[in-house]
């Protein structure tokens, strides 16, 4: 296991480059088994999740090249479906969230798929109900093996129908998608997820011969087509690292430039910033947060009342940027009440956050009052555990900004997210150390 150890405390100063956004990438990659022929895919995140799944589908017998240190190249001409049943796929379908995404592309494709209970963040109830009924109204028939933990589905006769989600859920959209784009006649999907992830893969299928309409809205309607081509795509920045940057800049009190990014999709991150008092300059293609050195001040409601910020499907703010903007409000003035309300264990990690001094008030699993310090009182340095990606990422730029030396355990939970993320803090002023 690996640590972090971070003297905090440093201004920074610089340019940043965000990754590849790893929630697409975990999409379009699974997309390529969708054809048998060649797909090349540009800006792919050098992280663990991404490469675990890469990993996979090379053992599913994906011909994989590595073009560079972000381009692929994939061939899904002789899927190996009997290794669908081996205890090595088993093993490494488990360990990654994102492997419940071939799901998809194998069954319209083989008409079979099957896979183990996928693992990923220990942030509470995970379901995946959304998934299996839109494959079951598809024709599909599914099968739950409670003893091995195992999903099933069978279906070589899918029919495109009419599909209302349960819930806009990002991956269970991403696989009916991907399932409707080969199967007989339109799928029409309300209520479908419309984040920019889901954007990038419709428009990558649809370079691949693929027929879907509605894009960027919650109404799909996918005419599938009897075999899709390769194509090129190029992976949009990671709007969730920008997002932490910001929140880094902010309680650093420090002047970063994030370069290269795609401010149409930046809208409610930015807006949601605004209102704790953020700065922030936009250019044509970057972002600049200026030193804080004054610090920043929340808003309150216009009627007065206490800030609420809370997330939401998209085009609401992202959850996964809950835990971020909770950190930078503990030095904000002001308070606001932080409402998660998708998972009910993305919260928990705030005991360290208390533990450094910050004033937080855990109302219950989904609801946090931050009372901000206005940078009168520093986060003291500690040692604590990284417990998902977002949580850890967050408790690192509090160690960034805190006085002292803080030891953060278990940082394979942010390298899952995060492409080396010590050496590209460190180019702008980071005291960041890893350890074994």
């Amino acid at each position: 296991m690996e640590a972090f150890k971070v003297k905090g405390g440093k201004k920074l100063s610089g340019t940043i480059k965000p990754q590849g956004a790893k929630n697409e990438a975990l999409q379009v990659i699974s997309a390529v088994l969708l054809t048998e022929e060649k797909v090349i895919i540009d800006n792919i995140p050098n992280i663990i999740d991404v490469n675990r799944l890469i990993d996979l589908l090379k053992c599913m017998g994906v011909s994989i090249e590595k073009i560079n240190e972000h381009k692929y190249s994939f061939e899904a001409s002789s899927i190996n479906l009997d290794y669908l049943n081996t205890k090595d796929f088993e093993e490494k379908a488990k360990g990654l969230r994102g492997s419940i995404m071939i799901i998809g592309p194998l069954l319209s494709r083989f008409g079979h798929a099957s896979i183990p209970k996928p693992g990923g963040d220990k942030i509470g109830r995970r379901k995946l109900d959304t998934h299996f009924e839109g494959l079951v109204k598809l024709g599909a028939k599914f099968q739950y093996d409670k003893d091995n933990y195992r999903y099933n589905v069978n279906g070589k006769s899918l029919k495109g129908t009419y599909i209302l989600l349960d819930q806009p859920s990002v991956t269970g959209t991403a696989n009916i998608v991907m399932t409707a784009s080969l199967t007989d006649g339109e799928t029409t999907l309300y209520n479908a997820a419309c984040e920019p992830y889901i954007q990038q893969l419709c428009l990558m299928i649809n370079e691949m011969g693929g027929n879907i309409s509605g894009i960027g809205s919650n109404l799909l309607k996918i005419n599938g087509v009897k075999r899709l081509s390769g194509c090129n795509h190029k992976i949009q920045p990671d709007i969730i690292e920008i997002g932490s940057w910001i929140g880094l800049a902010a309680l650093t009190k420090s002047d970063i430039t994030i370069e290269g990014v795609e401010l149409k999709s930046l809208d409610q991150i930015l807006n949601v910033f605004s209102k704790l008092g953020i700065t922030i300059e936009k250019n044509k293609n970057s972002i600049r947060i200026p030193a804080h050195m004054n610090g920043y001040e929340i808003q309150n409601n216009i009627d007065g009342s206490v800030l609420t910020i809370s997330d939401g499907p998209w085009p609401l703010f992202t959850p996964d940027l809950i835990s971020i903007v909770l950190v930078v409000a503990t030095q904000a003035k002001g308070s606001v009440l932080i409402h998660q309300k998708m998972f009910e264990s993305r919260l928990f990690f705030v005991d360290k956050l208390i533990d450094m001094g910050a004033k937080i008030i855990l109302c219950d699993p989904h609801r946090a009052v931050v009372i901000g310090h206005g940078f009168k009182s520093n986060l003291k340095a500690t040692k604590m555990t990284s417990p998902d990606i977002r949580a850890g990422i967050s408790l690192l730029i509090a160690a960034l900004s805190a006085e002292g030396t803080s030891t953060i355990h278990n940082i394979e939970q942010i390298d899952r997210g995060y492409e080396n993320i010590d050496s590209r803090l460190s180019q702008i002023g980071a005291s960041i150390e890893r350890f074994k």
